[in-house]
């Protein structure tokens, strides 16, 4: 069996508290998620993340997996004597068992009792993952497919994943860090024990237009230099639809305006606001009307936008 080393695959250390354990998991997961990173390996890498976090997480696997020692990563290892004894139907090697499943294993037996207490119904466990959903999902409500690798125990008690789909509704206005509970979708229970449930830790995932604040969105909003001189109307996009927007004329860079009721919903249905953050843009090769147009605007402007620090003066 090789042995895994979780704490190097969290970053943590081995005095880490679980809320550091936690802290780093949900970090991780997020940065290696397939629907998230685009890099090579990153599903791979997930699962070792879910993999030391589901370990680490639990007091029981956690001290017995501590009882191994610190040991290089990927280094051959033979399990402690006491740990197949509890499983002496089993292949005395555990070849083709997985560190993290022989703990669970070895958890589950220890909190049973051996031999005839090991026997007594136990309940499985309960497993947590992040969910990245999109601004789009959480403004309108949204169903969305997940899929798990979900331990099940074998007629020896070890557990081998088994990959599963789920169907999962995310609430409208739900909130980043809101935990949705699927009840028996977690560990498999043994002899005869439920199963557990798995927690869905949703977490909201970057938007290429908006900036979120509590229930607030904020959107940078180009305006040519005619448009933020003379004023006028433009379409601007939110995730209700395009609405339009009055500009006022002599609007400046960095000038914010309010579209009220046009951010995101919280569960009771109150609606936050979209800020629109102005900002100038020119273009980027005129032709030659617009040169010639920005030539005589610049013969006979006598606006200078350097007066102040011409002057020396305070603004």
């Amino acid at each position: 069996m090789k042995y895994v080393d979780y704490y190097q695959i969290l970053g943590i250390e081995r005095n880490a508290t679980q809320a550091d354990i936690k802290k780093a998991y949900r970090k991780l997961a997020h940065q290696h998620h397939p629907d998230v990173s685009k890099e090579a390996g990153a599903e791979e890498k997930f699962k070792q993340v879910a993999e030391a976090y589901a370990t680490l997480k639990d007091p029981e696997k956690r001290a017995a997996y501590d009882a191994l020692g610190a040991r290089p990563q990927g280094e051959d290892f033979v399990p402690p004597r006491e740990w197949r004894d509890y499983f002496h139907e089993a292949p005395q090697d555990f070849d083709d068992v997985d560190l993290a499943d022989l703990l669970a294993a070895f958890a589950a037996a220890q909190a049973g009792g051996r031999q005839g207490q090991a026997r007594r119904p136990l309940h499985g466990q309960d497993f947590e993952m992040v969910l990245p959903v999109s601004l789009e999902q959480i403004y309108s409500g949204a169903e969305t497919d997940i899929s798990v690798a979900v331990p099940d125990y074998d007629a020896q008690g070890l557990l081998h994943r088994v990959p599963r789909t789920y169907r999962v509704r995310i609430p409208k206005g739900a909130a980043d860090g809101q935990r949705l509970r699927l009840p028996g979708k977690g560990g498999s229970g043994l002899h005869g024990g439920k199963p557990g449930d798995l927690y869905l830790v949703m977490q909201i995932s970057p938007h290429t237009l908006y900036r979120l604040d509590k229930r607030d969105l904020h959107l940078d909003l180009p305006l040519s230099p005619w448009e933020a001189v003379l004023g006028g109307k433009v379409q601007v996009p939110t995730l209700g639809g395009p609405v339009e927007m009055t500009i006022p004329p002599g609007t400046v860079a960095d000038r914010k305006l309010r579209l009220a009721k046009r951010g995101m919903p919280d569960a009771s249905g109150a609606q936050g606001d979209l800020y629109v953050t102005v900002r100038i843009d020119v273009p980027r090769t005129p032709t030659e009307q617009e040169r010639e147009l920005f030539s005589q605007l610049a013969s006979v402007s006598r606006y200078d936008p350097r007066a102040q620090l011409n002057s020396g003066k305070q603004p």
